[in-house]
């Protein structure tokens, strides 16, 4: 092969490399992540989600009590970006104390550890303070218990609301439909928003999101929805609908409610632990809400007490 060919060949080559990394960094800065390790990532955990679901539900549980932990540590140490000293370790013992009051004691335990863990917290951080060098203001004391108390609602008793439903008769199918539905918001709203997206939802808390995602968000929440009532829960498919519906509004606000945190704490993401997400309440932000939801619907049916 002559020079001239070659170097033809060459800078075909580099062309198709440069439109391939500008349309990669186009998609990405529409869809807020890296899509390539976001669907790595996304697998992986789905693998440890699935097998431990199925193999042996205390096993989920322990995974349940793994993330919650390192959520709260996530959220303690964004509120120290902002000035607030958020205990990381009391305020881990007090998510563990939630989530295991959920597990042993159902609806009742999960509420009595929510008052246990509140008051674990609470007399952590006034200990704290009587250290000269953790010494504040009043005022600034009750701020920071104050943020201690809502990591704990906002992670641990949310998120313990997929232990009680685990706990309902084939509730690791309803968790299941949960994690599905939840995830098919994800895929339909990134879809819709990438390829459709113009109009913008809330520029201003999260300039990603586009009507057009969440209408697309929708229509396979609902169509998700449909497919594990008939298939996973053994309920009409109307039911299905409606879990579509709830989880693609509780999925949605849950995501956004997180996007405002961060953006009145000043942090862009939680963590960089999860290649392509950010950090796990990242990621655990949709399912949080929506574990109640799903609850609230289980419970009306009476499959939970």
């Amino acid at each position: 092969m002559s020079d001239h060919p070659r170097s033809e060949f060459r800078a075909h080559l580099e062309s198709t490399r440069a439109q391939l990394e500008a349309k990669n960094a186009e998609i990405e800065k529409r869809a807020g992540r890296n899509l390539f390790f976001a669907v790595l990532s996304g697998l992986a955990f789905a693998g440890v989600f699935i097998a431990s679901l199925f193999f042996l539900k205390e096993l989920f549980v322990a995974l349940v009590a793994v993330l919650v932990s390192i959520a709260l540590v996530e959220l303690a140490a964004a509120f120290r970006v902002a000035g607030r000293r958020v205990p990381r370790v009391g305020v881990v013992l007090g998510g563990l104390t939630i989530v295991t009051g959920a597990y042993v004691w159902g609806p009742e335990g999960m509420l009595l550890g929510l008052f246990a863990g509140s008051l674990l917290l609470t007399v952590w951080r006034l200990v704290e303070g009587l250290v000269p060098r953790w010494e504040v203001p009043k005022r600034t004391l009750i701020r920071d218990i104050f943020s201690g108390l809502f990591t704990l609602v906002y992670v641990s008793f949310l998120g313990s609301f997929a232990v009680l439903l685990l706990m309902a008769d084939r509730g690791e199918w309803w968790v299941f439909s949960l994690v599905l539905v939840v995830v098919s918001v994800d895929i339909g709203a990134y879809a819709a928003g990438v390829t459709l997206g113009r109009h913008k939802m809330t520029p201003r808390i999260s300039p990603n999101k586009t009507w057009e995602g969440f209408f697309g968000a929708a229509t396979v929440a609902v169509i998700a929805g449909i497919a594990v009532s008939l298939l996973a829960l053994d309920q009409p498919w109307w039911v299905g609908a409606v879990i579509g519906a709830v989880v693609l509004l509780t999925a949605t606000g849950g995501d956004l409610t997180e996007s405002l945190i961060k953006r009145n704490l000043g942090v862009k993401d939680m963590s960089s632990w999860i290649p392509g997400h950010g950090g796990f309440l990242d990621r655990l932000d949709s399912l949080l809400p929506s574990a109640v939801g799903v609850y609230g619907v289980a419970l009306s049916l009476g499959v939970v007490a």
